[in-house]
């Protein structure tokens, strides 16, 4: 049995990775695929994990698949398909792009959130907050889905029509003593460097 089974995990899978050049999401390190890597995070925790992205791309990885209800309105677009699509009272939301997330950072926010009065939690670094490596209630959905619809695009504008919980840097740096916990991979060059760093450890 999971640990948290009234939540389920949602990969964010889709994107353009137009800086990347080719789809990240099926990108390896360690002879898994981001992907594969992020799932494997999140399956031990969690009632069951689904892949927000094409269903015929990632149909090999045999998890349950959402298209995208809002196609071309970026991250928050993929959100709100998770939360729309959700049947526990929790999502963990993750960008599968993310390499150093970790089990233990997961739990720690899981373990948070279910004890929380707010809508959603997330961390903050200096460059903002982490809406993509976060927890949603499933019922922000129709906030999210009103807000697409009005023509909000920025995640962060979605945001301030939730309640939120902020985790700051004391917090979560305890699980990424080089501060790179929710590193993203946008470029090639991102990606060689994580996968060189991460094959070593």
């Amino acid at each position: 049995m999971s640990k948290f089974p009234q939540t389920e995990a949602f990969i964010l899978a889709g994107g353009q990775s137009s800086r990347m050049g080719r789809d990240k999401a099926l990108l390896e390190i360690g002879g898994k695929t981001l992907i594969e890597r992020s799932a494997s995070l999140c399956a031990p925790l969690v009632a069951s994990v689904t892949l927000v992205g094409d269903p015929q791309r990632y149909a090999q990885f045999g998890l349950p698949a959402l298209a995208d209800r809002w196609p071309g309105a970026g991250p928050l677009g993929a959100i709100a398909t998770a939360l729309a699509g959700a049947h526990q009272a929790w999502c963990l939301v993750l960008a599968c792009d993310m390499p150093n997330a970790t089990s233990a950072w997961l739990e720690w926010l899981l373990t948070r959130a279910v004890k929380s009065p707010a809508d959603c939690i997330l961390a903050e670094t200096d460059r903002g907050v982490e809406p993509l490596c976060a927890v949603y209630r499933a019922a922000c959905a129709p906030t999210f889905a009103t807000a697409l619809d009005s023509g909000i695009r920025k995640v962060t504008d979605a945001l301030a029509l939730l309640s939120t919980e902020i985790i700051p840097e004391n917090l979560w740096r305890k699980f990424s003593p080089d501060g790179d916990l929710f590193q993203n991979l946008n470029t090639w060059e991102d990606y060689l460097s994580a996968k060189q760093r991460l094959e070593s450890q």
